[in-house]
């Protein structure tokens, strides 16, 4: 049997704590279910659908508000977590 490793979530709780979280605004609706989304500071973002929300079939339409998560590696790519109309 082998031995289950304490670091592994250790590993993982960073991971979520490197993410950077901001709202936006849907500002048009791309190809492959990609979005292009505007943020409060200005800048805009091409961001995907979070695994979550495609399972329960959440429609994000233009003009809708979301809260998008994004990597400080690349600010250019997000996540969209939540829609909040």
């Amino acid at each position: 049997m082998p031995k289950k490793n304490g670091n592994r979530n250790e590993e993982k709780v960073t991971k979520t704590k490197d993410k950077i979280e901001v709202e936006g605004v849907v500002t048009e609706v791309l190809k492959g279910s990609d979005y292009l989304v505007e943020l409060e500071n200005g800048h805009t973002v091409k961001a995907y659908v979070s695994g979550k929300m495609r399972i329960h079939m959440i429609r994000i339409l233009p003009g809708d508000k979301v809260t998008v998560e994004l990597s400080p590696y690349d600010l250019t790519r997000g996540i969209i977590t939540w829609n909040k109309r």
